[in-house]
């Protein structure tokens, strides 16, 4: 089983912010395979179901961002899934608007969601496919991360979150190297 986790921050508030483009990813999984994200366990909504023949529960943490290792933690427990079978969708302001990254490890950066699961996970072995948001000019970080997007940058993050879609079907159909190199550039 393939665990997918969309990191963002639950409530309407939110819903736009850059940092919830963990969310809107698996919400576009979802609805591309059929799959209803709405039960409420592990500190999360969830669903399950299966992409490329493989059975995958679609997560989004609905601890708020900070404290996203929580849900995360208590899933790997419930589920005893390997790491390697993780994948984490979450916004980056060190790449650019529009692009995406994989990667099979690595650290958390200056994300809070990731420091968290990697915190309590006592791992960073896992994939995430990051999702470039921009870089902050003169607001404050925190301001940044839940400001809306504007309306240039509305279709490319449209188009990053439709590539990170097919980035994770890409892994869960043929592996994360395969990915790495289709989607990378």
């Amino acid at each position: 089983m393939y665990v997918i986790v969309g990191l963002g921050n639950p409530g309407r508030k939110y819903e736009n912010t850059r940092h919830n483009v963990g969310f809107h990813t698996i919400d576009l999984l979802a609805e591309r395979n059929q799959i209803k994200v709405n039960k409420l366990k592990h500190k999360a909504l969830y669903g399950e179901g299966v992409i490329a023949g493989e059975k995958v529960l679609l997560v989004k943490p609905q601890t708020y961002m900070n404290l996203s290792g929580q849900s995360l933690l208590d899933i790997v427990n419930y589920y005893k899934v390997d790491l390697n079978r993780i994948i984490v969708i979450y916004d980056d302001i060190d790449i650019k608007v529009g692009s995406i990254r994989i990667r099979e490890k690595g650290s958390a950066g200056t994300h809070n969601g990731m420091r968290s699961i990697i915190y309590l996970l006592q791992k960073d072995e896992f994939p995430r496919i990051r999702i470039g948001i921009g870089k902050p000019e003169i607001m404050e970080l925190s301001d940044f991360v839940t400001s809306n997007f504007s309306k240039e940058e509305i279709p490319l993050i449209k188009e990053a979150i439709e590539t990170a879609a097919l980035a994770v079907e890409s892994v869960i159909d043929r592996d994360l190297s395969f990915a790495m190199n289709k989607f990378n550039g």
